[in-house]
């Protein structure tokens, strides 16, 4: 049997999973609050290979919640990924099916998210203190639909834990097509470094592909993340806020080609505004505009002048759309290239 290591080293721009054919190794991960559609359609085109939604928990998703819904929203990405969460066979399996009905062309478990609410409710990181009901959720999901299923996990729950190759293991057996390790355990939250070497005993574990995720901030992070953990792809957070493209350029080293220069001033304009404009839409204008602060602080992290901090302050409350898109005009437009670390 050819592993997909080997085939990685034919072909590095191509990533097999099931049926999909992946053009990088470079993927947007699923952050609450953070990876709407706007964000992925962005980081897709972009160059990011594969983009993820925000976690659904299972329950609000299939009881018609609006916000869960808008989570799940797909439109104008070609390969839609809808990321859910439970502790419960049935609703895990309904909502696999409902997303895949909707549109979603891979459907990603959360057994990650180290958040008390989630792993309060059996959920998420939880699941790793109870391997048996995690490959119940995983089997049930794998039945209900015929797009490929993925997982996502930490090392362990605690430092004593450290279990995620025998979920792998046992994931891959029930038919999981490709697995994420966030380097860090559940009691870490988002402390300390994430242990890249750590995610390697997942990668003895299994032979479907393996992402890497934690910390990576840049092409030089992304090529010692693979190194140290044998992955065969790595996973962007935080790093990519206000800057879609950066997975696309991690995408290019990852493959060997020359990385895309930075947009141009006008191109993050264009781009900052489009992402500004498909919030308000998407969640209306007072929704929208709490929404995306947090992406507005991220477009102009790199801005430069003596008034930048109080035209941030500006920026991120403002309640005038017009004001807004001003903002981000003039301060984009002399904000220096922050390059690839």
């Amino acid at each position: 049997m050819i592993s997909n290591a080997q085939i990685l080293s034919n072909n590095a721009e191509v990533l097999t999973v099931g049926a999909l054919v992946l053009p990088g190794r470079a993927f947007l991960a699923p952050m609450a609050g953070v990876t709407d559609s706007a964000m992925r359609r962005l980081a897709e085109r972009f160059g990011a290979a594969l983009t993820f939604s925000e976690m659904l928990e299972a329950e609000f998703y299939l009881g018609g919640d609006r916000e869960a819904a808008i989570r799940a929203e797909g439109e104008g990405i070609a390969t839609h990924v809808v990321q859910i969460a439970g502790c419960a066979p049935y609703p895990l399996a309904e909502a696999a099916r409902l997303a895949e009905a909707a549109g979603a062309r891979m459907i990603d478990i959360n057994m990650g998210c180290p958040a008390k609410r989630v792993t309060g409710g059996a959920a998420g990181s939880a699941l790793m203190r109870d391997l048996d009901l995690a490959i119940e959720l995983v089997r049930a999901v794998i039945a209900a639909v015929k797009v490929p299923v993925s997982l996502k996990m930490r090392l362990g729950w605690d430092a004593e834990t450290l279990n995620a190759p025998e979920l792998a293991r046992r994931a891959e057996v029930e038919g999981v097509a490709m697995i994420t390790v966030h380097g860090r355990t559940r009691c870490q939250f988002y402390n300390g470094k994430a242990d890249w070497p750590g995610i390697r005993r997942v990668r003895e574990a299994v032979t479907v592909p393996l992402v890497a995720n934690g910390d990576c901030l840049g092409a030089d992070d992304a090529q010692a993340m693979i190194a140290a953990s044998g992955a065969d792809a790595v996973m962007i957070g935080r790093a990519a806020i206000g800057r879609p493209w950066l997975i696309g350029q991690i995408a290019d080293d990852l493959a060997g080609r020359a990385i895309a220069p930075d947009p141009s001033p006008s191109q993050r304009i264009a781009a900052a505004h489009e992402h500004y404009r498909s919030l308000l839409s998407l969640f209306g204008v007072a929704k929208g505009l709490r929404h995306a602060r947090k992406h507005l602080s991220g477009y102009v992290q790199g801005a430069c002048g003596p008034d930048t901090a109080a035209l941030r302050k500006r920026l991120v409350t403002s309640e005038e759309p017009a004001e807004v898109e001003a903002l981000l005009a003039l301060m984009l437009s002399r904000e220096p290239p922050a390059g690839v670390a």
